[in-house]
Formats: structure tokens, sequence, C-alpha cells
């Protein structure tokens, strides 16, 4: 109990030192708005008056969903996730085009695509952690068991415990996986006590008539699982309707904030993932910045339930990790302002 003490001391020291050095800049308190938030939050996490980011890396976890060969809840095929890794090792996507532009590191993860990639694959920007060729069809069977979940855990932590020891301290995780945002939502509706049709976007573009479909589809396979029996088991959860990209960003999300890492959080696949690491680390909030509102009509609500105020709004909603490599150099503005503006005091600027 005592050491708890000291440490709740300690951080509300240096909390109230961060707020000192913010608030007597050459500038009206408060007048840098949000970015002052963000170099109390990112001080916060490194413990640190001065803090840095160092490295900032983007992960991007791609893999197969067994639902996505039924049609239901996709308008694109499954070979399109394959098709978009080799894209982003070739530097076509967006995620590459943001990540050049802000001086990100770029890394993609094969958690469990449908595909085998070819030895040429191979690459410091590529890693092959496939857990099996994507998920089964959770329409009548688990998408995975649970060793196979506790795995992707497993191999998520091993990831961004190597990125980690190359000196990196801030990332961000983004996603491919064609009829991802199904079980986005299935987790979503479980673990927020909300209908399905609350969670349900239109993905990568559904027309009406496909998106009525597809919350049919998802209903059935939340009745089929009891879900609602399920909340408080994420690796179960996980088990039923998850993906393994999904299931391997939760382990990263846990492994990045036992690095002390500024972890910043892109949309609602990314979220909802959040949601499962949570559950297994109730403190993980602490290490979190949230990049942008997605323009799936369920984030907004789980960022509500998670008491995040994200950083940008620009509708987005393509995933990969596009609004975390947007939202990295606001916060690298945050901290660069905090390290390099002058006082009032070093600057001779009188504050009366």
């Amino acid at each position: 109990m005592e050491t708890i003490i000291t440490t709740r001391k300690a951080r509300a020291i240096l909390q109230k030192e961060l707020k000192d050095k913010i608030d007597f800049k050459t500038k009206p308190v408060g007048s840098l708005g949000r970015l002052e938030e963000i170099a109390l939050r990112v001080g916060k996490i490194q413990n640190s008056l001065s803090p840095h980011l160092n490295r900032p890396h983007i992960v991007v976890f791609a893999g197969d969903h067994g639902i996505a060969t039924t049609g239901l809840v996709n308008p694109y095929p499954q070979a399109v996730t394959a098709q978009m890794v080799v894209n982003f090792l070739k530097g076509g996507a967006a995620i590459n085009v943001f990540c050049r532009q802000n001086n990100i590191e770029l890394i993609v993860v094969d958690s469990g695509v449908n595909y085998l990639f070819h030895s040429g694959t191979a690459s410091e920007r590529f890693i092959s952690a496939k857990v099996a060729p994507g998920t089964n069809n959770y329409l009548s069977s688990d998408a995975m068991t649970e060793r196979e979940a506790l795995l992707a855990i497993e191999k998520g932590n091993e990831i961004v415990a190597g990125i980690a020891s190359k000196a990196c301290n801030m990332i961000g995780f983004g996603e491919m996986g064609i009829g991802n945002t199904s079980s986005a939502a299935l987790i979503m509706s479980s673990i927020l006590k909300i209908p399905i049709q609350e969670c349900v976007g239109r993905g990568t573009g559904v027309t009406d008539d496909q998106l009525k479909v597809k919350i049919e589809t998802l209903d059935k396979v939340f009745i089929h699982h009891h879900l609602d029996k399920i909340i408080n088991n994420p690796i179960l959860l996980l088990s039923k309707i998850g993906g393994f990209e999904i299931a391997m960003m939760a382990g990263a999300y846990l492994e990045a904030a036992r690095q002390h890492m500024v972890i910043v959080v892109d949309g609602f696949i990314a979220t909802a993932s959040l949601l499962i690491a949570k559950q297994l680390n109730e403190n993980i909030l602490q290490n979190c910045l949230f990049a942008h509102t997605s323009g799936e009509q369920g984030h907004e609500k789980m960022l509500a339930f998670l008491e995040a105020k994200p950083l940008l709004h620009l509708g987005l909603r393509l995933g990969e990790g596009t609004g975390a490599a947007l939202a990295m150099p606001l916060i690298q503005s945050a901290v660069n302002f905090l390290n390099e503006m002058a006082s009032f005091e070093s600057a001779g600027v009188s504050n009366k």
C-alpha cells in the first residue's frame, strides 16, 4: 500500500510540474488547445518533463475471415486481403504515402492471410506470423480455437517487443482483412452491450441492400454464439468471432503498454481490438492517444465508451493505420513545443 501511495504522489508531482511547464510557455494559458493535453499525456507516459518521440512505427496486421467467403458481409472477394498486402510491400497504398510523408517506419504482418506469400516477400518491412490461413466461418463454427487466440496475442507481444528493442517509443496499429469490420462490430456489440445494428457500418462500401443482409447475418452470429454471455471473457470472445489480425493487434497493444510506449489508436477495427486489450489490462488507456473518429457509425460509440477524445475528424474509414499516421505529426508538434518553446522567464517576457 505504501508503494502505491508513493507512486501516486510521484505521478501527481510530475503532472503538476508538466502543467506548470506548459502554462509558463510564452503564450496565454490554454492557447495551444489540445496540443497542451497531448504534451501532458506524453510526458506522463514517459515519466518525463522533457519527453521525446523516437522512430515512430505503424504496424499493419493482415488476416482473412472465413465469413468473407460467403459474400454476405463484404462486397469485395477475400483475395483482396493478400493483394493489398502485396500493395503495402510495393509502397502503393495510402498508409505507405502517409508513412513516407511523415517519416514513420511501416511494418506489415501476415497474421493469418489465406495466401502463401513466396519466400521473396521476406524483408525488414514484412513479418510472417501466420497462425492459420484465415479464420473459420463463424456462421457455422468458432472462428478459431482459444489456443490460437492466445498464440496470436503472444505473437503480437513478440513483434512489438522486437520493435521496442530498436528504440521505438511511439507506435500505431493498422489492419487489413476483408470482412473484419463484421468481427469488430460483433466484439463491440458484445462488450458495449448494444444491439448489433448500432455497431454495423458499411465497411468497404456496401449498398443499402447489402447492409441489411450484413446486419441480419451478424445478428444470427451473435445469437448462435451467445455473445451476450461471454462479455467478460475476451479470449473466448476472440475464439468465437475474432480475427487473427484483431487478436494479434490486441497482443501488440498489451506489449506496447508494457514497454511504456505512446500508443496511437487508429479507427473502428483498431479500437475494437483495444476493447479486447483493455479487458486484459484495465490500465492500458493511460498509454493511448486516439487518432480520429472513423466514418464507421459504431466508432463514435466506442470512443464514448472509452471516454476518448480523438484528435482528428476527417471521415476516414480506410483502416491500414492511416488515421494514426496522420495524427503522429500532431503529437510530435506537442512534444516539440514542450521542449523547445521559450518560457516567460527564459525569454524575458512578462506574464503579468
